[in-house]
């Protein structure tokens, strides 16, 4: 049985295999927080080593020891060992094979940091593609470190590289390895003025030299370190520079010696013929169109069936147990609370998996990062760059962790701008909002075949938040005065075929994410909802049963006309029913009823809650058995007109696609910025637009 506890920590260059390898070692023992006092990821892992009980905590990607963004800077104070709670006790590298001369960088920093060391060599079968063969027995020997080839896609080389690492630690001998480079000789005087009051090796103290004003560490040991730059006329840029040359001098020799590399005359391998098209300066961006739409087609031609099987399932049950139920406050709250509010939840599960499911295969083919080449030419006239599309994809799912995504902008005027807009793109939040109004007021039509135009509906409200998300950009570039320079370096990944597996995985994991944290909003939202609805101030539901109890006594031949004139006149003396009264004359020009002002207010807490709202209101009022969308298709004002119609549903899609409805969006915003500033700025910039556009929407279809 395991009894030791070790810490591994799981470092490497971006794009070198290293998730895929935190995946494939830990499985589903993962675990995803927040580093202390950061908002970056914090990914750990279980893993049984032998005797030892290992937690392996996967750092953020990082090209060199020299840190520029704030996730790298997290990764650079474990590294260093300056982290109050991560202690390595070994250091696992994923190296890319078919990438030496880069990755060989970082990891001989790693190395002279005198931890012990295990480097995973990846992307062989890449490398193999590229006819780069690599001499490991050679390689280990001249590192002085061990490295052992893995494929975590295969599941290849795992259980070697768990033996090595066991024997990596009970041995301990790694930190009396030479420096890859001499590293006293940058600065001897400098390193020698630290050692003679810190007890460390040369290449820390040649770090706290140079990064001591960005360290957490203490206020007198940080004198110190100024005192030692003066006095020892310490260049912290030029001996940087001096370190990294000297570093890329020996790399080449190693590589010469233990790397075999094909012709540079030789073909190109598949991805650089791929890139010839889908970089191409028009095929590229023909076929980046025909991508999203195939991507907002799917959504509703994949999920039709199993939408259409939810909803008769939560039919029959209403249905059976209105028929089962005695008529009083307990099952009303049973049918028209809880499995109302269920039944707006799992409806919508199929669409918000296939979504996932499709993104999901444009990042594990490598695709995802071509559309951030593409994108850089747009994104820099609205003041961003081709980094910032990332963070913009991954808002089409969920802002809050798409603006954490915005920190890898190291420009701090576009990172600012990129966290402005992202809440913009349409996140699955919206898509149940999106789908149900779409299939009550858009036919379901077909042109030439395959052309559906509820999906061309549906990718032109993801066009608009996109346009209206770079015009405002635009705009707010000319107010927000940071000048910094921007370059944009882009790693592509190489094309590979999707992890079927993964995908699979993912869209479970994303479902569930939005059936357990989603679901409890709703659900809680949708039973206050109830009694809202269902409870009201003074006596006025009381009167109400009074006068049509009366009524149905006199008329007993329109019993089921007066019990429906009675559920929405109790409605509108109800609690809800006040309060959407009280906000309908604002909302009234955008063609909007007190009904929906209720719910544009719920949805403050959640936009996804839209949809719960309405099957509540809508149970409350009518407790027929028919599903939600055809009880919001047959919904009228009291002039006998529908409520839900092309100009009004039309309205509320574009208000939905611009407002900002969502508190976690807004104290994310918060705590990345530090600030309320911005957060205010963009619930009224965003509430302003989604009303002014809405109500041009409303009256030019009118």
């Amino acid at each position: 049985m395991s009894t030791k506890h070790i810490n591994i920590v799981l470092t490497g260059n971006p794009n070198s295999g290293k998730s895929s390898l935190f995946n494939a070692l830990t499985g589903l023992k993962q675990q995803v927080g927040n580093f202390p006092g950061v908002t970056v990821d914090k990914k750990t892992g279980e893993i049984d080593i032998e005797e030892y009980a290992a937690q392996l905590i996967d750092l953020p990607g990082t090209y060199s020891l020299y840190p520029r963004r704030s996730d790298e800077w997290v990764a650079y104070k474990v590294l260093m060992g300056l982290d109050k709670e991560i202690k390595p006790d070994l250091i696992l590298v994923a190296i890319d094979a078919s990438n030496l001369k880069r990755n060989l960088l970082f990891c001989s920093q790693i190395m002279d940091l005198k931890i012990p060391v295990v480097a995973a060599l990846t992307m062989t079968d890449i490398a193999t593609a590229k006819k780069i063969g690599v001499d490991i027995n050679g390689l280990q020997l001249q590192l002085g470190i061990p490295i052992v080839e893995v494929n975590p896609r295969k599941n290849r080389g795992l259980a070697k590289l768990k033996k090595i690492i066991a024997q990596t630690i009970q041995l301990n001998n790694q930190p009396s390895r030479a420096d890859f480079i001499p590293i006293k000789n940058l600065a001897p005087k400098a390193i020698e003025l630290v050692q003679e009051k810190h007890n460390i090796n040369d290449y820390h103290a040649l770090h706290f030299l140079i990064n001591h004003k960005e360290l957490d560490i203490d206020p007198i040991y940080k004198k110190e370190l100024e005192q030692i730059e003066v006095s020892a006329h310490f260049n912290s840029s030029k001996t940087q520079a001096e370190e990294v040359i000297q570093r890329y001098h020996k790399i080449r020799q190693i590589v010469k010696l233990f790397v075999t590399e094909p012709s540079p005359l030789e073909k190109k391998i598949f991805t650089d013929r791929l890139d010839n098209i889908l970089l191409h300066k028009f095929w590229g961006y023909l076929i980046l169109t025909a991508v999203l739409f195939f991507l907002f087609q799917s959504v509703f031609w994949l999920a039709q069936f199993p939408m259409d099987g939810i909803e008769w399932f939560f039919k029959e049950m209403s249905t059976s147990l209105n028929n089962f139920l005695p008529n009083n406050k307990l099952s009303s709250l049973l049918v028209n609370g809880l499995l109302a509010g269920l039944s707006g939840i799992l409806v919508f599960v199929p669409q918000i998996a296939i979504l996932f499911g499709l993104i999901t295969i444009l990042e594990d083919t490598g695709y995802m990062a071509r559309i951030g080449f593409l994108s850089d030419r747009f994104m820099r006239k609205a003041g961003l760059n081709g980094k910032s599309v990332m963070p913009m994809i991954s808002g089409f799912a969920c802002a809050v962790p798409a603006i954490m995504a915005a920190r890898n902008i190291e420009n701090k005027k576009e990172r600012l701008l990129t966290i402005l807009i992202t809440p913009l793109m349409s996140c699955s939040a919206r898509l149940p909002v999106f789908t149900i109004l779409i299939a009550m007021v858009i036919p379901n039509v077909y042109y030439f075949g395959f052309l559906s135009l509820q999906g061309l509906v549906m990718m032109g409200l993801y066009l608009l938040g996109i346009v209206m998300a770079l015009l405002m950009s635009y705009i707010f570039k000319a107010f927000i005065k940071i000048k910094e320079k921007s370059f944009f370096i882009l790693e592509l990944p190489v094309y590979r075929a999707p992890r079927w597996h993964n995908i699979l995985v993912t869209m479970f994991e994303k479902a569930k994410i939005f059936v357990v944290d989603a679901g409890k909003v709703i659900m809680i939202i949708s039973l206050l909802l109830w009694f809202l609805s269902t409870y009201g101030p003074s006596d006025g539901i009381k009167t109400t049963e009074v006068k049509y109890a009366a009524a149905i006594q006199q008329n007993p031949e329109q019993t089921l006309e007066l019990n429906k004139k009675l559920s929405t006149e109790k409605l509108e003396h109800s609690y809800a029913g006040y309060l959407g009264k009280a906000i309908e004359p604002i909302i009234q020009p955008l063609g909007y009823d007190w009904k929906i002002g209720i719910a544009l207010i719920t949805s403050f807490a959640a936009r996804e809650v839209f949809v719960g709202t309405m099957a509540t209101l809508y149970s409350v009022e009518d407790s027929n058995d028919s599903g939600l969308r055809d009880k919001l298709k047959a919904a009228k004002h009291k002039d006998g007109s529908l409520v839900y119609t092309l100009p009004a549903a039309l309205s509320l899609m574009v208000f939905y696609v611009l407002a900002m409805q969502c508190m976690s969006t807004l104290a994310v915003v918060k705590r990345e910025t530090k600030t309320w500033k911005w957060p205010i700025i963009q619930l009224i910039y965003m509430t302003g637009l989604a009303y002014v556009l809405s109500f041009i929407t409303y009256q030019l279809f009118k």
